[in-house]
């Protein structure tokens, strides 16, 4: 196999040339250009997206009191945590990339894993994608309209030039991909950061009146309580993607369960925080109506 192919239009390199094993037989290999930084850097910036700025809404309005919402955000990410380290093993046990289309493949064989493969491509991913780019566009237009809706063309729109510029910056040139990457994954932190230290901050000064009787009118509901939860997870959602590059990871059998270590807690603190600076500012009325939170707080 001539390694130019593998190559994308700017001349990335995507894959090392191909290596001799045992019997003899040439096999394609991973670069393992990835370390324990990488890894945690991978994954806060793929479970840091749209889910923290939206869901909240979704699980106050079924909890209906903000104790309960934030127990029930702690609650996600030890789900989450649970979740993530279990994949892990499996990672270990499996280390080829390729996440879960590898894992269905190695137990059930070809067809299952292809039908996976088709239904993330045809379905999952693009729903994900398409409920990422409309909160994007949301935030960039809900200043623009402050004292009336915000076109639902216009959100439309500006969404689907995301998403079409993305892929095609994804498809051309991967090294500035990740460059962009990175730049989000700061951006992302940066914002929940600053949104943690001001609501800190607003609540020193005393202003904790939304935050008093913080379990009252708690729901007993499990429907709602279930529905909270689907809500809560969705933001916890990209543990698993490091399992996609485990070829690519240095040592992935120290490294893997360490990345998920340090990222899970780290997600699980910064969403309980930021959540807690919402409510300081914002009653649960007012979160329940606002489709941009960040922005109205």
């Amino acid at each position: 196999m001539n390694s130019d192919n593998l190559k994308t239009p700017t001349g990335d390199q995507l894959i090392s040339p191909s290596v001799e094993d045992t019997n003899g037989e040439n096999k394609v290999k991973m670069k393992k250009h990835m370390g324990l930084l990488e890894g945690v850097a991978i994954i806060l910036g793929i479970i840091f997206g749209s889910g923290i700025f939206i869901s909240p809404r979704g699980v106050i309005q079924e909890v209906d009191s903000v104790g309960g919402a934030l127990v029930l955000w702690t609650l996600c990410g030890l789900l989450s945590m649970v979740g993530a380290l279990c994949y892990a093993e499996l990672g270990t046990c499996i280390p080829k990339s390729g996440g879960d289309y590898t894992y269905i493949n190695e137990a059930y064989g070809s067809l299952p894993s292809f039908l996976y493969l088709w239904a993330a491509n045809m379905i999952f991913v693009p729903t994900t994608n398409s409920i990422m780019g409309l909160t994007f566009a949301k935030y960039v237009i809900q200043p623009f309209f402050p004292e009336c809706d915000m076109p639902d063309l216009g959100v439309r729109l500006v969404a689907a030039a995301v998403i079409c510029f993305l892929t095609f910056l994804n498809s051309y040139n991967v090294k500035a991909t990740m460059k962009l990457q990175n730049i989000f994954m700061f951006c992302k932190v940066g914002a929940l950061v600053l949104i943690v230290l001001i609501g800190i901050v607003w609540m020193s000064l005393g202003h904790m009146e939304n935050l008093e009787n913080a379990f009252a009118h708690t729901t007993h509901n499990p429907g709602k309580i279930a529905k909270a939860f689907y809500s809560g997870i969705f933001s916890y959602s990209g543990w698993n993607y490091l399992n996609f590059m485990t070829e690519e990871l240095q040592n992935p059998f120290v490294n893997l369960p360490r990345a998920i270590y340090i990222s899970l807690p780290l997600v699980t603190s910064i969403y309980v925080l930021a959540n807690m600076a919402y409510m300081s500012v914002l009653t649960p009325e007012a979160i329940a109506s606002t489709d941009a939170i960040a922005v109205a707080s």
